[in-house]
């Protein structure tokens, strides 16, 4: 049945091959049922609920990856999205995470729209590669500077901004952890990430025993960073529903939903295009297959994500972990699915991992994200300059939307000012006004 089903043999594969890269998907993967309600968190949503929400998202969007498009590809919430709808759209702009629910919401139907429309090549065009590899990597950068601060890294210093912190047995132990992370992904090993949070959590035990206090850490004040509160518990639904979809079209809002559009849209586009063409899933036509079907799951998963009480899922670049040891078919991505589905009893467990053990796989994730940076043509300035901006000002100014903003702005004004008008999509004159709209809105 699987194999009449998923054309297995056909591919090159085997059911027990295609299982086992399932496997090694998922443990590639599996740092996401930790961090992302560890930043959902951030944003006031309870970690339990987030924790649901990201095994049930991460579930259905991966099954239907596996059953629809039939590629072997996980789909779980994105990194970089979950920071852009924390700390730019609740923290940084003060939108209660109810609302910017609703903004995942509709930015997920805009891209179901996209995606039925089949305008991916349009869209391609008009935005230049080289915003798309810079806003990649300025997400990155964006992703590793909250690991960085969540492990207490780096701290705020009237005189210079930024400042290392003190070397407390909190700060040791991080470092600690972010070595053996670092040794394990320059390793090649299997798990790399999870290993590397299990290891620093329970290193992280001996704060506040054995040595040291936890206080400033702690959620609670407990002098202890890691507290015991069981193993089992039934999941958390308190976040299911709770999006706000009619304050979400309030037309303040409306950037947001844009911003939220453009990076899940383009994060899908490109891991497909990347992983494919890695993995030699082709069709004929040398695009990646099933493409249409994959970006439908997709847009489906990003607009289920926000009833469930998280920010988008897209597919994974992790699912090149399976792909290269030799998983063709959709049966990968099925097996990776049906491997969250434990997780949602395991809530009081998963809370005892503490932020400093969450942040060297944060770390490490944007190592990963720098990888279109040598796509960037660093020889012609008119190409590197507003790319450059775009991802420079991410990190710095803690909101991907005004490292968008000021990239859009600056490629327009560049490519005009040397005489390169005709490399400017009509479209690019449309993002550069509403960039500039949303400045002075500001």
């Amino acid at each position: 049945m699987l194999e009449s089903y998923f054309k297995i043999t056909s591919q090159g594969s085997s059911v027990r091959r295609d299982i086992l890269a399932g496997i090694a998907t998922f443990l590639a993967a599996m740092y996401i049922i930790v961090v992302n309600p560890t930043i959902m968190n951030a944003a006031g949503i309870p970690f339990g609920g987030a924790l649901t929400a990201t095994v049930l998202v991460s579930f259905f969007g991966s099954l239907m990856m596996g059953l629809y498009a039939r590629n072997p590809i996980l789909v779980a919430p994105g990194m970089g999205i979950n920071a852009l709808f924390t700390y730019t759209m609740v923290v940084g702009a003060g939108i209660p995470w109810q609302t910017a629910l609703g903004c995942i919401f509709w930015a997920g139907i805009l891209f179901a729209v996209l995606a039925v429309l089949n305008v991916r090549r349009y869209i391609i065009d008009a935005i230049p590669a080289q915003l798309r590899y810079a806003i990649s990597c300025g997400i990155g950068l964006f992703i590793t500077v909250i690991g960085l601060v969540n492990a207490g890294f780096l701290v705020s210093n009237p005189a210079t901004v930024v400042g290392l912190g003190e070397m407390t047995p909190t700060l040791v132990t991080f470092l600690i952890g972010l070595a053996i992370t670092a040794v394990l992904v320059a390793r090649n090993m299997p798990g790399a990430l999870i290993i590397g949070i299990v290891t620093t959590t329970l290193m992280a035990t001996a704060i506040g025993r054995l040595w040291g206090d936890a206080s400033a850490f702690s959620p609670t004040g407990s002098a202890t960073l890691v507290n015991f509160n069981g193993i089992f518990a039934l999941p958390d639904f308190s976040t299911m529903g709770q999006l706000d979809l009619i304050g979400a079209l309030n037309i303040a809002y409306w950037p947001f939903i844009f911003v939220v559009l453009f990076t899940t849209f383009f994060d899908a586009l490109s891991t497909f295009m990347g992983v494919c063409q890695a993995g030699k899933l082709l069709d004929r036509n040398g695009e990646p297959r099933n493409i249409r079907q994959s970006m439908m799951v997709d847009a489906m998963s990003a607009i289920i994500s926000a009833p469930l009480g998280t920010s988008p899922a897209n597919a994974y670049v992790e699912s090149a972990a399976g792909i290269s040891q030799g998983g063709r078919s959709g049966l990968v991505a099925v097996t990776a699915a049906l491997l969250f589905l434990p997780f949602l009893f395991l809530s009081p467990l998963l809370s005892l991992v503490p932020s400093i053990a969450t942040a060297p796989a944060l770390i490490m994730v944007g190592v990963f994200m720098l990888d279109p940076i040598r796509h960037i043509n660093w020889y012609e300035f008119d190409d590197a300059i507003p790319a450059f901006i775009a991802m420079i000002l991410i990190p710095l100014t803690y909101s991907i939307t005004h490292g968008v903003v000021f990239g859009f702005l600056a490629f327009v004004v560049v490519k005009a000012g040397v005489g390169k008008r005709h490399e400017i999509h009509p479209t690019m004159w449309i993002l550069a006004a509403l960039s500039l709209l949303l400045l002075f809105q500001e």
